[in-house]
């Protein structure tokens, strides 16, 4: 492992959950970076015991939808112009939120799970839900869910192939290719559903 994955399993072993939390939160929210970076370290901690893989899992799909839900109700609070102002401050364009609600339109309220799996997408896909008062119950379902199996890839690539570094980027590229392969599956599927309702 490289120098700064060396530091980052130091840090998520100190911090314990909670910092997994905070992190995973961060990343959901206004603040994103590779959530690879904390779950793949997190599950090789789990792999040599020092932490429980239960635990890991949980506590980082709770910071995911926490932060989820903070781009959520910042969205429906404030609304749009809000957005289109201050987003820049937060690595946020124009461009980015009309793609995103272009997303969310042509997907429907499914995008909250599909999005989730989807680099670049993930981290702001609850602003378009939230503009579109989305039901909050349904919101944190699919939210939930998406997170789930994206940080199970991730704590079983640190799980299973722990402190190999050439090995985590081979298995990382695969799991995204089939991450998104089941984003597309599951879009059609649900699009053909809602069509024959």
């Amino acid at each position: 492992m490289d120098e700064i994955a060396i530091k980052l399993v130091a840090m998520i072993g100190d911090w314990g959950y909670l910092g997994i939390f905070i992190l995973m939160f961060l990343e959901s929210s206004f603040f994103p970076f590779p959530s690879e970076v904390v779950m793949i370290p997190a599950g090789y901690l789990a792999y040599k015991g020092e932490m429980n893989l239960v635990g890991v899992l949980g506590a980082g799909v709770a910071g995911s939808v926490a932060g989820a839900l903070f781009n959520y109700w910042l969205a429906m609070i404030f609304g749009r112009a809000f957005l289109l102002r201050y987003g820049k401050y937060f690595f946020f364009s124009p461009q980015a939120l009309q793609k995103l609600e272009l997303f969310f339109a042509k997907h429907g309220e499914i995008s909250t799970f599909n999005g989730r799996l989807i680099p670049a997408v993930r981290q702001y896909i609850s602003l378009p839900a939230g503009l579109a008062k989305m039901s909050i119950l349904k919101f944190v379902v699919y939210t939930s869910l998406g997170a789930s199996i994206w940080m199970a890839v991730l704590v079983g690539l640190g799980y299973f192939i722990g402190s190999n570094e050439e090995l985590i980027r081979e298995y990382f590229k695969i799991a995204i290719i089939i991450a998104l392969l089941f984003v597309a599956i599951l879009t059609y599927w649900y699009i053909r559903n809602q069509r024959d309702r």
